[in-house]
Protein backbone atom coordinates (compact mmCIF):
# COMPACT_ATOMS: atom_id res chain seq x y z
CA UNK A 1 0.00 0.00 0.00
CA UNK A 2 1.36 3.57 -0.89
CA UNK A 3 1.51 6.44 1.03
CA UNK A 4 -1.72 8.01 -0.67
CA UNK A 5 -3.79 4.78 -0.57
CA UNK A 6 -3.13 4.43 3.47
CA UNK A 7 -4.02 8.47 3.59
CA UNK A 8 -7.27 7.23 1.80
CA UNK A 9 -8.27 4.09 3.96
CA UNK A 10 -7.01 6.34 7.26
CA UNK A 11 -9.81 9.29 6.33
CA UNK A 12 -12.04 6.79 5.10
CA UNK A 13 -12.34 4.77 8.24
CA UNK A 14 -12.07 7.94 10.80
CA UNK A 15 -15.29 9.00 8.12
CA UNK A 16 -16.77 5.73 9.08
CA UNK A 17 -16.38 6.37 12.79
CA UNK A 18 -17.87 9.94 12.56
CA UNK A 19 -20.73 8.44 10.82
CA UNK A 20 -21.41 5.39 13.10
CA UNK A 21 -21.51 7.94 16.34
CA UNK A 22 -23.31 10.98 14.23
CA UNK A 23 -19.76 13.16 14.61
CA UNK A 24 -19.82 16.57 12.46
CA UNK A 25 -16.95 18.28 11.30
CA UNK A 26 -18.58 21.42 12.92
CA UNK A 27 -17.80 21.94 16.69
CA UNK A 28 -21.03 23.37 17.43
CA UNK A 29 -23.03 20.82 16.25
CA UNK A 30 -20.82 17.26 17.38
CA UNK A 31 -23.97 15.30 17.87
CA UNK A 32 -26.59 14.79 14.88
CA UNK A 33 -29.18 12.02 13.72
CA UNK A 34 -27.32 9.27 12.29
CA UNK A 35 -28.16 8.94 8.48
CA UNK A 36 -30.13 5.86 7.92
CA UNK A 37 -31.75 3.76 4.47
CA UNK A 38 -35.09 2.70 4.72
CA UNK A 39 -36.84 0.58 2.02
CA UNK A 40 -40.90 1.39 1.06
CA UNK A 41 -42.85 -1.66 2.13
CA UNK A 42 -46.02 -2.37 0.41
CA UNK A 43 -48.35 -3.83 3.58
CA UNK A 44 -51.56 -4.15 1.34
CA UNK A 45 -49.65 -6.71 -0.02
CA UNK A 46 -49.16 -9.10 2.61
CA UNK A 47 -52.81 -10.45 3.39
CA UNK A 48 -51.47 -14.03 3.75
CA UNK A 49 -47.91 -13.28 5.19
CA UNK A 50 -46.99 -15.27 8.04
CA UNK A 51 -44.75 -14.05 10.81
CA UNK A 52 -41.81 -15.86 9.17
CA UNK A 53 -42.44 -14.34 5.85
CA UNK A 54 -41.39 -11.01 7.81
CA UNK A 55 -38.57 -12.38 9.79
CA UNK A 56 -37.67 -13.79 6.49
CA UNK A 57 -37.62 -10.14 4.73
CA UNK A 58 -36.38 -8.25 8.32
CA UNK A 59 -33.11 -10.27 7.91
CA UNK A 60 -32.92 -10.02 3.56
CA UNK A 61 -33.26 -6.42 4.28
CA UNK A 62 -30.57 -5.96 7.36
CA UNK A 63 -28.19 -7.79 5.67
CA UNK A 64 -27.77 -5.55 2.74
CA UNK A 65 -27.30 -2.89 4.86
CA UNK A 66 -31.28 -1.35 5.07
CA UNK A 67 -31.99 -0.33 8.21
CA UNK A 68 -35.74 -0.42 8.43
CA UNK A 69 -39.14 -0.37 6.30
CA UNK A 70 -41.32 2.15 5.68
CA UNK A 71 -44.69 0.20 6.06
CA UNK A 72 -46.92 2.01 3.28
CA UNK A 73 -50.36 1.48 4.78
CA UNK A 74 -54.10 2.37 3.56
CA UNK A 75 -56.82 2.38 6.11
CA UNK A 76 -59.28 -0.70 4.17
CA UNK A 77 -57.03 -3.18 4.36
CA UNK A 78 -59.10 -5.50 7.24
CA UNK A 79 -55.49 -7.08 7.60
CA UNK A 80 -53.74 -4.13 8.85
CA UNK A 81 -53.71 -4.26 12.33
CA UNK A 82 -52.92 -8.29 12.15
CA UNK A 83 -49.62 -7.88 9.55
CA UNK A 84 -48.17 -4.28 11.76
CA UNK A 85 -48.32 -6.54 14.72
CA UNK A 86 -46.41 -8.94 13.01
CA UNK A 87 -44.20 -6.87 11.63
CA UNK A 88 -43.13 -5.34 14.51
CA UNK A 89 -43.10 -8.99 16.31
CA UNK A 90 -40.32 -9.93 13.96
CA UNK A 91 -38.31 -6.75 13.95
CA UNK A 92 -38.12 -6.88 17.97
CA UNK A 93 -36.80 -10.53 17.54
CA UNK A 94 -34.50 -9.89 14.92
CA UNK A 95 -33.04 -6.21 16.63
CA UNK A 96 -30.89 -4.37 14.85
CA UNK A 97 -33.93 -2.88 12.59
CA UNK A 98 -36.44 -0.30 12.56
CA UNK A 99 -40.20 0.60 11.26
CA UNK A 100 -42.72 3.25 10.62
CA UNK A 101 -45.79 3.86 8.96
CA UNK A 102 -45.86 5.61 5.87
CA UNK A 103 -50.13 6.45 5.73
CA UNK A 104 -51.24 6.21 2.22
CA UNK A 105 -52.95 9.48 1.46
CA UNK A 106 -54.34 7.68 -1.94
CA UNK A 107 -57.15 6.80 0.97
CA UNK A 108 -58.54 9.39 3.13
CA UNK A 109 -57.73 8.55 6.40
CA UNK A 110 -60.00 9.77 9.33
CA UNK A 111 -57.64 11.26 11.90
CA UNK A 112 -58.54 9.03 15.33
CA UNK A 113 -57.01 5.91 13.15
CA UNK A 114 -53.96 7.71 12.61
CA UNK A 115 -53.54 8.41 15.72
CA UNK A 116 -54.38 5.28 17.48
CA UNK A 117 -51.71 3.41 14.73
CA UNK A 118 -49.00 5.56 15.68
CA UNK A 119 -49.67 5.40 19.67
CA UNK A 120 -50.33 1.75 19.62
CA UNK A 121 -46.60 1.15 18.08
CA UNK A 122 -45.02 3.59 19.45
CA UNK A 123 -43.02 2.20 22.87
CA UNK A 124 -42.25 -0.62 20.64
CA UNK A 125 -38.30 -1.46 20.63
CA UNK A 126 -38.36 -1.39 16.55
CA UNK A 127 -40.07 1.96 16.05
CA UNK A 128 -37.69 4.37 14.27
CA UNK A 129 -37.57 7.28 16.75
CA UNK A 130 -35.51 10.51 15.39
CA UNK A 131 -34.71 13.46 18.04
CA UNK A 132 -37.24 11.08 20.90
CA UNK A 133 -40.34 10.85 18.46
CA UNK A 134 -41.74 8.47 16.36
CA UNK A 135 -40.83 8.66 13.05
CA UNK A 136 -44.28 9.17 10.54
CA UNK A 137 -44.28 9.49 6.86
CA UNK A 138 -47.12 9.64 4.21
CA UNK A 139 -46.91 8.90 0.16
CA UNK A 140 -49.09 12.42 -0.30
CA UNK A 141 -51.76 14.03 1.62
CA UNK A 142 -50.57 17.33 1.38
CA UNK A 143 -54.55 18.25 2.37
CA UNK A 144 -54.55 16.64 5.51
CA UNK A 145 -51.52 18.99 6.42
CA UNK A 146 -54.13 20.45 9.21
CA UNK A 147 -54.72 17.52 10.71
CA UNK A 148 -51.47 16.89 12.31
CA UNK A 149 -50.92 19.16 15.10
CA UNK A 150 -53.79 17.25 16.36
CA UNK A 151 -52.04 14.09 15.85
CA UNK A 152 -48.72 15.59 17.48
CA UNK A 153 -50.72 16.47 20.29
CA UNK A 154 -52.73 13.27 20.77
CA UNK A 155 -49.49 10.72 20.53
CA UNK A 156 -47.23 13.45 22.32
CA UNK A 157 -44.97 14.24 19.67
CA UNK A 158 -43.78 12.89 16.31
CA UNK A 159 -41.30 13.37 13.48
CA UNK A 160 -43.16 14.05 10.47
CA UNK A 161 -41.26 12.99 7.21
CA UNK A 162 -44.07 13.22 4.32
CA UNK A 163 -44.22 12.79 0.92
CA UNK A 164 -45.75 16.03 -0.39
CA UNK A 165 -44.17 15.64 -4.02
CA UNK A 166 -47.00 16.63 -5.43
CA UNK A 167 -46.50 20.51 -4.35
CA UNK A 168 -42.60 20.24 -5.44
CA UNK A 169 -39.57 21.67 -3.50
CA UNK A 170 -41.44 25.35 -3.44
CA UNK A 171 -44.73 24.09 -2.13
CA UNK A 172 -43.28 21.77 0.60
CA UNK A 173 -41.18 24.77 1.49
CA UNK A 174 -44.40 27.17 2.41
CA UNK A 175 -45.54 24.07 4.97
CA UNK A 176 -42.70 24.07 7.10
CA UNK A 177 -45.03 24.74 10.20
CA UNK A 178 -46.22 21.61 10.07
CA UNK A 179 -42.98 18.91 9.08
CA UNK A 180 -39.95 17.96 10.64
CA UNK A 181 -38.75 16.86 6.73
CA UNK A 182 -39.59 15.40 3.55
CA UNK A 183 -39.41 12.45 1.48
CA UNK A 184 -39.01 13.37 -2.18
CA UNK A 185 -40.59 10.47 -4.53
CA UNK A 186 -39.40 11.57 -7.53
CA UNK A 187 -36.70 9.00 -8.09
CA UNK A 188 -37.38 8.17 -11.77
CA UNK A 189 -36.73 10.60 -14.98
CA UNK A 190 -38.98 12.48 -16.78
CA UNK A 191 -41.41 11.47 -19.40
CA UNK A 192 -38.82 11.37 -22.56
CA UNK A 193 -35.81 11.41 -20.47
CA UNK A 194 -33.12 8.90 -20.26
CA UNK A 195 -31.67 10.27 -17.41
CA UNK A 196 -32.36 12.31 -14.32
CA UNK A 197 -30.10 14.23 -12.32
CA UNK A 198 -30.37 15.53 -8.31
CA UNK A 199 -31.35 19.48 -9.24
CA UNK A 200 -34.71 18.56 -7.63
CA UNK A 201 -32.98 16.82 -4.23
CA UNK A 202 -30.75 19.93 -4.36
CA UNK A 203 -34.12 22.34 -4.30
CA UNK A 204 -35.91 20.09 -1.58
CA UNK A 205 -32.82 20.86 0.25
CA UNK A 206 -33.40 24.72 -0.25
CA UNK A 207 -36.67 24.86 0.78
CA UNK A 208 -36.31 22.63 3.80
CA UNK A 209 -33.18 25.34 5.12
CA UNK A 210 -30.69 22.34 4.66
CA UNK A 211 -26.68 23.45 4.89
CA UNK A 212 -24.49 21.77 2.70
CA UNK A 213 -22.79 18.43 3.82
CA UNK A 214 -19.41 18.83 5.88
CA UNK A 215 -16.73 16.14 5.57
CA UNK A 216 -18.60 13.98 7.99
CA UNK A 217 -21.94 14.42 6.39
CA UNK A 218 -24.99 16.50 7.11
CA UNK A 219 -25.47 19.07 9.61
CA UNK A 220 -27.80 18.72 12.38
CA UNK A 221 -30.47 20.97 10.77
CA UNK A 222 -33.82 21.39 12.08
CA UNK A 223 -35.87 20.24 9.20
CA UNK A 224 -33.95 16.59 7.01
CA UNK A 225 -34.43 15.63 3.95
CA UNK A 226 -35.41 12.37 2.65
CA UNK A 227 -34.32 10.99 -0.56
CA UNK A 228 -36.00 8.91 -3.11
CA UNK A 229 -34.07 5.88 -5.06
CA UNK A 230 -35.30 3.31 -7.02
CA UNK A 231 -34.05 0.39 -9.44
CA UNK A 232 -36.78 0.28 -12.14
CA UNK A 233 -40.37 1.33 -13.09
CA UNK A 234 -42.39 -0.15 -15.57
CA UNK A 235 -46.65 -0.96 -14.97
CA UNK A 236 -49.03 -1.98 -17.40
CA UNK A 237 -52.58 -1.82 -14.70
CA UNK A 238 -55.21 -0.69 -16.91
CA UNK A 239 -57.82 -1.09 -14.27
CA UNK A 240 -56.24 2.27 -12.38
CA UNK A 241 -55.02 3.51 -16.05
CA UNK A 242 -51.03 3.28 -15.22
CA UNK A 243 -49.43 2.00 -18.45
CA UNK A 244 -45.74 3.76 -18.70
CA UNK A 245 -42.17 2.64 -18.69
CA UNK A 246 -39.46 5.17 -17.08
CA UNK A 247 -36.20 4.88 -18.51
CA UNK A 248 -34.06 2.82 -16.11
CA UNK A 249 -30.96 1.69 -17.79
CA UNK A 250 -28.66 3.34 -15.75
CA UNK A 251 -31.05 4.39 -12.89
CA UNK A 252 -30.01 1.78 -9.94
CA UNK A 253 -26.13 3.06 -10.71
CA UNK A 254 -27.04 6.96 -11.42
CA UNK A 255 -29.08 7.35 -8.89
CA UNK A 256 -26.82 6.13 -5.56
CA UNK A 257 -24.29 8.30 -7.22
CA UNK A 258 -26.17 11.16 -6.81
CA UNK A 259 -27.10 10.13 -3.18
CA UNK A 260 -23.49 10.08 -2.51
CA UNK A 261 -23.53 13.57 -3.68
CA UNK A 262 -26.20 15.14 -1.87
CA UNK A 263 -25.54 13.00 1.28
CA UNK A 264 -29.28 13.77 2.38
CA UNK A 265 -30.35 12.68 6.15
CA UNK A 266 -31.89 9.30 4.89
CA UNK A 267 -32.79 7.89 1.94
CA UNK A 268 -35.69 5.55 1.33
CA UNK A 269 -35.70 2.74 -1.52
CA UNK A 270 -38.43 2.96 -3.82
CA UNK A 271 -39.60 -0.24 -3.27
CA UNK A 272 -38.95 -3.40 -1.72
CA UNK A 273 -42.28 -4.98 -2.93
CA UNK A 274 -44.22 -3.08 -5.28
CA UNK A 275 -44.43 -5.60 -8.25
CA UNK A 276 -46.89 -3.82 -10.03
CA UNK A 277 -44.77 -1.00 -10.70
CA UNK A 278 -41.82 -3.64 -11.23
CA UNK A 279 -39.71 -1.27 -8.56
CA UNK A 280 -39.01 -4.22 -6.18
CA UNK A 281 -35.42 -5.71 -4.93
CA UNK A 282 -37.39 -8.54 -3.56
CA UNK A 283 -39.29 -11.30 -5.48
CA UNK A 284 -42.73 -11.97 -4.89
CA UNK A 285 -42.92 -15.66 -3.14
CA UNK A 286 -46.77 -16.31 -3.34
CA UNK A 287 -49.12 -15.49 -6.18
CA UNK A 288 -50.88 -13.16 -3.72
CA UNK A 289 -48.38 -10.51 -3.39
CA UNK A 290 -48.66 -9.65 -6.90
CA UNK A 291 -51.79 -7.20 -8.35
CA UNK A 292 -54.06 -8.97 -10.73
CA UNK A 293 -52.63 -8.36 -14.40
CA UNK A 294 -49.04 -7.65 -13.31
CA UNK A 295 -47.89 -11.43 -12.99
CA UNK A 296 -47.54 -11.46 -16.66
CA UNK A 297 -44.89 -8.92 -16.57
CA UNK A 298 -43.34 -9.77 -12.93
CA UNK A 299 -43.16 -13.39 -13.17
CA UNK A 300 -39.94 -15.20 -14.09
CA UNK A 301 -38.33 -11.45 -13.57
CA UNK A 302 -36.18 -12.02 -10.63
CA UNK A 303 -34.99 -8.62 -9.06
CA UNK A 304 -33.19 -10.38 -5.91
CA UNK A 305 -29.92 -9.19 -7.21
CA UNK A 306 -30.26 -5.55 -7.01
CA UNK A 307 -29.88 -5.80 -3.53
CA UNK A 308 -26.08 -7.25 -3.88
CA UNK A 309 -24.26 -3.77 -4.40
CA UNK A 310 -26.49 -2.22 -1.50
CA UNK A 311 -23.71 -2.83 1.23
CA UNK A 312 -20.88 -0.66 -0.36
CA UNK A 313 -23.03 2.09 -1.27
CA UNK A 314 -25.12 2.29 1.76
CA UNK A 315 -21.62 2.34 3.36
CA UNK A 316 -20.21 4.92 1.61
CA UNK A 317 -22.86 7.17 2.02
CA UNK A 318 -22.97 6.82 5.66
CA UNK A 319 -19.82 7.18 5.95
CA UNK A 320 -20.21 10.66 4.21
CA UNK A 321 -18.33 9.43 1.03
CA UNK A 322 -18.73 10.72 -2.51
CA UNK A 323 -17.18 7.49 -4.57
CA UNK A 324 -18.61 3.78 -3.56
CA UNK A 325 -15.45 1.70 -2.09
CA UNK A 326 -15.97 -1.94 -1.94
CA UNK A 327 -16.23 -3.13 1.80
CA UNK A 328 -13.39 -5.11 2.94
CA UNK A 329 -15.18 -8.39 4.23
CA UNK A 330 -16.93 -8.85 0.97
CA UNK A 331 -16.06 -9.85 -1.94
CA UNK A 332 -16.11 -8.27 -5.50
CA UNK A 333 -19.48 -8.34 -6.84
CA UNK A 334 -21.25 -7.39 -10.54
CA UNK A 335 -24.88 -7.43 -11.34
CA UNK A 336 -26.63 -6.93 -14.98
CA UNK A 337 -30.15 -5.93 -15.74
CA UNK A 338 -31.92 -6.32 -18.78
CA UNK A 339 -35.10 -6.95 -20.69
CA UNK A 340 -35.54 -10.08 -22.49
CA UNK A 341 -36.69 -9.03 -25.85
CA UNK A 342 -36.11 -5.88 -27.62
CA UNK A 343 -38.42 -2.86 -27.79
CA UNK A 344 -39.15 -3.71 -31.07
CA UNK A 345 -39.69 -7.30 -30.63
CA UNK A 346 -43.56 -6.98 -30.77
CA UNK A 347 -46.48 -4.52 -29.82
CA UNK A 348 -45.52 -1.89 -28.11
CA UNK A 349 -48.73 -2.27 -26.19
CA UNK A 350 -49.10 2.01 -26.00
CA UNK A 351 -46.93 1.94 -22.88
CA UNK A 352 -45.55 5.46 -22.50
CA UNK A 353 -42.53 6.51 -22.31
CA UNK A 354 -42.10 8.04 -18.31
CA UNK A 355 -45.32 8.98 -16.61
CA UNK A 356 -47.16 11.79 -18.67
CA UNK A 357 -44.99 11.16 -21.60
CA UNK A 358 -45.92 12.17 -24.98
CA UNK A 359 -43.86 8.88 -27.11
CA UNK A 360 -43.53 5.79 -26.73
CA UNK A 361 -41.42 3.62 -24.56
CA UNK A 362 -40.64 1.56 -27.70
CA UNK A 363 -38.95 4.81 -29.29
CA UNK A 364 -37.36 5.85 -25.95
CA UNK A 365 -36.16 2.44 -24.02
CA UNK A 366 -32.79 1.35 -24.86
CA UNK A 367 -31.94 -2.15 -26.22
CA UNK A 368 -28.68 -2.76 -23.50
CA UNK A 369 -27.66 -5.22 -21.34
CA UNK A 370 -26.82 -2.62 -17.67
CA UNK A 371 -23.72 -3.90 -15.37
CA UNK A 372 -22.50 -2.48 -11.99
CA UNK A 373 -19.51 -4.09 -10.51
CA UNK A 374 -17.78 -3.43 -7.07
CA UNK A 375 -14.74 -4.36 -7.44
CA UNK A 376 -11.28 -3.76 -4.82
CA UNK A 377 -8.92 -3.16 -7.27
CA UNK A 378 -8.96 -3.23 -11.01
CA UNK A 379 -10.63 -6.11 -12.81
CA UNK A 380 -12.07 -7.23 -15.72
CA UNK A 381 -15.62 -8.04 -16.22
CA UNK A 382 -17.11 -10.36 -19.34
CA UNK A 383 -20.68 -10.36 -20.68
CA UNK A 384 -21.48 -12.60 -23.02
CA UNK A 385 -24.84 -12.93 -25.00
CA UNK A 386 -25.35 -16.46 -26.67
CA UNK A 387 -22.67 -17.58 -29.09
CA UNK A 388 -21.96 -14.18 -29.91
CA UNK A 389 -17.85 -13.11 -28.63
CA UNK A 390 -17.24 -12.00 -25.16
CA UNK A 391 -17.41 -8.54 -24.29
CA UNK A 392 -14.40 -7.32 -21.82
CA UNK A 393 -14.38 -4.68 -19.58
CA UNK A 394 -12.18 -3.24 -17.31
CA UNK A 395 -13.07 -2.37 -14.15
CA UNK A 396 -11.80 1.04 -11.33
CA UNK A 397 -11.31 0.30 -7.74
CA UNK A 398 -14.91 0.80 -6.43
CA UNK A 399 -17.48 1.02 -8.56
CA UNK A 400 -17.95 0.87 -12.35
CA UNK A 401 -20.83 1.24 -14.70
CA UNK A 402 -21.13 0.11 -18.55
CA UNK A 403 -23.57 -1.09 -21.24
CA UNK A 404 -23.63 -3.87 -23.74
CA UNK A 405 -26.01 -3.17 -26.55
CA UNK A 406 -28.31 -5.98 -28.50
CA UNK A 407 -30.70 -6.10 -31.32
CA UNK A 408 -32.80 -9.14 -33.00
CA UNK A 409 -29.47 -10.29 -34.55
CA UNK A 410 -27.42 -10.97 -31.11
CA UNK A 411 -29.87 -13.04 -29.09
CA UNK A 412 -29.27 -15.93 -26.20
CA UNK A 413 -28.83 -16.28 -22.77
CA UNK A 414 -26.59 -13.68 -20.70
CA UNK A 415 -23.49 -14.73 -19.05
CA UNK A 416 -21.97 -12.42 -16.70
CA UNK A 417 -17.70 -13.30 -15.65
CA UNK A 418 -16.07 -12.22 -12.92
CA UNK A 419 -13.20 -13.53 -10.96
CA UNK A 420 -13.17 -16.83 -13.02
CA UNK A 421 -16.95 -17.31 -12.06
CA UNK A 422 -20.18 -17.43 -14.31
CA UNK A 423 -23.64 -16.83 -13.76
CA UNK A 424 -26.17 -17.48 -16.88
CA UNK A 425 -29.04 -15.68 -16.83
CA UNK A 426 -32.78 -16.11 -18.44
CA UNK A 427 -32.18 -15.65 -22.73
CA UNK A 428 -32.92 -12.45 -24.83
CA UNK A 429 -35.39 -13.46 -27.58
CA UNK A 430 -38.20 -12.09 -29.95
CA UNK A 431 -40.83 -14.25 -29.22
CA UNK A 432 -43.53 -11.43 -27.85
CA UNK A 433 -46.45 -13.50 -27.13
CA UNK A 434 -49.07 -10.38 -26.55
CA UNK A 435 -46.50 -7.43 -26.42
CA UNK A 436 -43.57 -5.85 -25.42
CA UNK A 437 -42.75 -6.66 -21.51
CA UNK A 438 -40.75 -3.84 -20.23
CA UNK A 439 -39.49 -5.04 -16.74
CA UNK A 440 -36.26 -6.17 -16.33
CA UNK A 441 -34.75 -9.26 -15.01
CA UNK A 442 -31.38 -9.60 -12.68
CA UNK A 443 -28.40 -11.42 -12.48
CA UNK A 444 -25.44 -11.33 -10.00
CA UNK A 445 -21.96 -13.08 -9.80
CA UNK A 446 -21.11 -14.36 -7.48
CA UNK A 447 -24.29 -16.30 -7.38
CA UNK A 448 -25.02 -15.81 -3.43
CA UNK A 449 -28.90 -15.68 -3.38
Amino acid sequence: MGWRDFIDSTRDAIAEIGAEIGVTDEPEKRIKCPKMVFAHYMLGLTVNHTYQDWEDEIRAAKECGIDGFALNTGPQDHWLNEQLALAYQAAERVGGFVLFISFDFAFEWPVQQVIDLINRFKYSPAQCVVDGRPFVSTFEGPQWADNWPLVRQATGGIFLVPDWASLGPHGVGQKLQYIDGAFSWDAWPKGCNHKMGPDEDHLYMEALQIEKPGIFGTPNNKHKYMMGVSPYFYTNLPQWNKNWYCSSESLWYDRWQQILEVQPDFVEIITWNDYGESSYIYDPHRDDQVVPGADTYVKGYSHDAYRAILPHFIQAYKAGKTKAKPRENLEDVAIAWYRRTPASAGHHGETAWGQGGDALAAHGAKDVISVVAITKEENTVTVTLGDGQPREFQTTRGSTYFEVPFDESTLGPVRLQLNGQVTEGPDIHCNCEDKVNFNSVVIQVPDRR
